[in-house]
């Protein structure tokens, strides 16, 4: 009586029998990406963090490094460092660090891609200058299309659009 329960339950052909190692498989992969997904979550909000607090300035409407960002920049490698090994305890092998550059609403859309393009692509090879690897670096432009501050109608909240961010990303 109990074979017949348990094979209502549990049936014994193979064709519909669980499949406890892909099931397990499922669950462990779950947990990888659970876990990559917090490391991502705090390495982002740190890098967030380090970015904004070692912002370097731009000359205007330029691609140009203003004078005083070697510090920053060092400080932004380091954290990039912390980044990769926080990453590397969660198993996270396979990312790439996003930097994006953004500028403020005044000038043409094209033009503030354009040059936000530019500006992070500056802020990728000074950071591979300090040690990061090329490989795990890439640089985009997104003009204005993503500001912290509406309207940005005063010079302060200009300021604060014209800007660049990293991230990583998967």
């Amino acid at each position: 009586m109990l074979a017949t329960a348990l094979s209502v339950v549990f049936p014994l052909n193979s064709a519909r029998a669980l499949d406890w190692g892909g099931l397990a498989k499922k669950g462990a992969g779950a947990a990888a990406t659970g876990a990559r997904d917090k490391a991502a979550k705090e390495v982002n909000a740190r890098l967030l963090a380090e970015a904004r607090k070692n912002q370097c300035s731009f000359k205007t409407d330029s691609d140009e490094l203003a004078a005083g960002c070697d510090k920053k920049l060092k400080n932004l490698a380091n954290s990039l460092v912390e980044a990769k090994k926080r990453l590397s305890v969660a198993g996270v092998t396979s990312f790439k660090f996003e930097v994006s550059g953004h500028t403020d609403s005044s000038g043409k859309p094209e033009h503030n891609k354009e040059l936000s393009g530019k500006r992070a692509a500056v802020i990728e090879r000074e950071l591979v200058a300090r040690g990061i690897p090329k490989s795990e670096i890439v640089a985009i432009g997104m003009g204005s299309d993503r500001p912290l501050v509406t309207p940005d109608n005063t010079p302060a909240k200009k300021a604060k659009n014209r800007r660049y961010e990293i991230q990583v990303r998967f």
